[in-house]
């Protein structure tokens, strides 16, 4: 059994276990007995984080077969990755204000269900259509054949027949709306019923086991994301051995549908416990009063009849004068400013984080995700836990927390900087990074990507379909190369007498190349490490600041606004980082790409191959220059303890990862 099946065997029979035992706790009086209502909350609310964090995190390790399968820029995938956003945009405001007054833990059911619903929608699509992809060898007898250079250029062209799967991206759009729709009461009204019921000091460390155990949702979200990759697209309907494609390959698309059914059933079973949830508790140490009156704050308990029923046109004519008070808040208005920025930078970084490590060292979807996952995000978990200890066991006050905060994140900062160093150069590609020769290319247009050696070939250079020659220079496709025979069956088939194929002999049977782009060097290999080291180092330091920095958020404002206020944090880091980031980040990836794939009927598709050292710089250099203007920003004016609260943010528990 491969570690990929081993940890996934391992968490569905740790998950169905702790689902059969929590029902049974929620099901029956002997657990409202045994167990304080909070602790049930907290549990429930920590399941409901898991399953909203393994569907987000899942979204992004499945952007690259999203792209590919719908052949689509890294811009538009982009687009469809802040749908999510725009999902929240609609109803976080209105939610966390209305949502305080109302039934909390029944509202975050309803989000559970809505998630589990758009879950489902975005991985419809790939039941009403196939995955197709052109290969050179299609139609071909699988034996040796002598056939020329321009009968292997044609057997590519297909029929131009309109695709009707063409806009079916539109239905993953909307599924991740509604996901984000579906999330925006599980975060603030989850924080602040926490809050509200919770001792002082407790706080804190209930919200950083909160946070850890959250963690657990994104490292199987990408374990997830990295088995589904691995499996083909059409599994059950496509012979495995048929195919002419590895998951190397650029072309490759993995069952990027499947984890999204997954998801969806288990945030249906996460959105049940809310339902027999109580709206309000007594604080922790006053068991004695049964109801709590959230309006009147922390340090003010009322009895509430239980005919009680909130008005909403009443509690509307408060929220213009409580988004008011709040905004007006400086410390709070100061933390919003520097969220934008950081948020703005990681969210973009995060979205493309696993096709990061396959263009830039050659990793497949399916390693990077796996990589994720068991290095990056456990690390991360022991951060934020270590975190929330050392603000309960030392008392640390807001000042002492921002200051926390900030050296964490500054230093975490300055290890980024150390990936500039950690890189793989281009692979050498006849025609687009280096010449026929050999010799490194300089410009990069569809007249380099021909030469004397296939000039007479009639070659189509649009068309994507590499091979390796021995010299460790790939090819566009056999023709390109110059080949006119081929032997074997499959991904085992080689071409022969190719006249492009550098060679240190005359010898004409030597030219022969195999399908599938060359591996790259031992010397990246040892770069992947470094890099690999330097996150997982910087990922750690900077966690340690999480827990102290959200804590921050909720403290520097009054007890009644806290809700409002966490649902207007995150509204605008969404509004104005999480909704752009991800497309402008996209639309740089697209101009370091070198080769484009083509539709069937003519139009840009996915990108088959980026410029590495452009590919790296444009994502660093972003994330740097966003960094260094926000402690430029905000490090004057006489705001130093403020300006170190700007460093902290609620999501940088899956953020910071680059």
């Amino acid at each position: 059994m491969d570690p990929i099946s081993f940890f996934l065997s391992f968490f569905l029979s740790f998950f169905l276990s702790f689902l059969i035992h929590l029902f049974i706790y929620l099901f029956t009086n002997e657990c409202l007995m045994c167990l304080e209502k909070l602790t049930i909350f907290i549990v429930a609310l920590s399941f409901a984080y898991f399953s909203k964090t393994l569907s987000g995190t899942y979204m992004k390790s499945a952007i690259t077969q999203i792209e590919r399968r719908f052949d689509l820029s890294s811009s538009v995938v982009g687009l469809i990755d802040g749908s999510f956003e725009m999902g929240n945009l609609l109803f976080l405001a209105v939610v966390s204000h209305f949502g305080a007054r109302l039934h909390r833990p029944r509202l975050i059911g309803m989000g559970c269900f809505l998630m589990a619903i758009g879950s489902a929608l975005t991985g419809l699509p790939h039941f009403f259509m196939r995955y197709e992809y052109d290969t050179v060898i299609q139609g071909l007898l699988n034996k040796t054949v002598s056939i020329s250079p321009y009968m292997i250029s044609t057997i590519l062209t297909l029929d131009c027949v309109k695709d009707t799967g063409s806009s079916m991206w539109i239905y993953v759009f909307l599924g991740n709306a509604l996901r984000g729709i579906g999330e925006t009461p599980i975060t603030p009204l989850g924080i602040s019923y926490i809050d509200d019921f919770a001792k002082a000091e407790n706080s804190a460390f209930y919200i950083s086991c909160l946070q850890t155990i959250t963690l657990l949702g994104p490292m199987f979200g990408f374990l997830l994301g990295s088995m589904c990759a691995n499996l083909y697209v059409d599994i059950g309907f496509v012979s495995f051995d048929s195919l002419t494609i590895t998951p190397q390959d650029a072309r490759w698309v993995g069952a990027w549908w499947l984890g999204f059914f997954v998801s969806s059933a288990i945030l249906v079973l996460a959105g049940v416990p809310f339902w027999f949830l109580p709206r309000s508790l007594p604080r922790q140490g006053e068991e004695g009063n049964e109801n709590f009156n959230v309006d009147q704050g922390n340090k003010e308990q009322s009895v509430l009849p239980n005919t009680h029923s909130v008005k909403l046109a009443n509690i509307a004519k408060g929220f213009l004068p409580s988004l008011k008070r709040l905004l007006c808040t400086p410390a709070y208005f100061l933390l919003l400013c520097g969220i934008v920025l950081k948020f703005s930078s990681f969210i973009g970084l995060l979205t493309f984080k696993a096709k990061y490590m396959e263009q830039q060292f050659g990793q497949s979807a399916s390693r990077a995700n796996f990589l994720i996952s068991v290095l990056i995000l456990p690390v991360v978990a022991v951060g934020i836990f270590l975190g929330g200890l050392l603000m309960k066991r030392y008392k640390l006050s807001v000042v002492a927390g921002a200051q926390l905060s900030f050296i964490t994140s500054f230093t975490a900062f300055l290890l980024l900087l150390f990936h500039f160093s950690t890189k793989c150069d281009n692979l050498p590609v006849a025609g687009l990074t280096v010449s026929y020769n050999g010799t490194p290319e300089i410009s990069h247009d569809e007249h380099s990507l021909m030469s004397q050696c296939n000039q007479d070939c009639s070659c189509s250079t649009s068309e994507w379909d590499p091979v390796c020659s021995d010299s460790g220079i790939t090819y566009m496709s056999p023709c390109l190369a110059g080949c006119t025979t081929f032997t074997g069956k499959g991904k085992n088939t080689v071409f022969h007498n190719c006249s492009c194929v550098l060679t240190p002999s005359p010898v004409e049977g030597s030219r022969s190349v195999s399908l599938g782009q060359c591996p790259r060097g031992p010397r990246c290999t040892r770069s992947f490490t470094s890099y690999m080291a330097v996150t997982v180092l910087s990922s750690f330091i900077n966690s340690l600041g999480t827990t102290p920095g959200y804590m921050i958020t909720i403290r520097c404002i009054t007890p009644e606004l806290k809700s409002l206020a966490l649902g207007i944090q995150t509204l605008v880091m969404r509004t104005l980082g999480g909704i752009p980031a991800p497309v402008y980040f996209g639309a740089l990836i697209d101009s370091t790409c070198l080769k484009w794939g083509i539709r069937s009927c003519g139009g840009r598709g996915a990108c088959r191959m980026y410029d590495s050292n452009m590919y790296r710089c444009v994502c660093l250099l972003v994330i740097t220059n966003y960094c260094l203007y926000k402690n430029t920003k905000m490090g004057g004016g006489g705001y130093s303890i403020k300006s170190l609260i700007t460093h902290i943010n609620i999501f940088s528990v899956i953020k910071d990862l680059i």
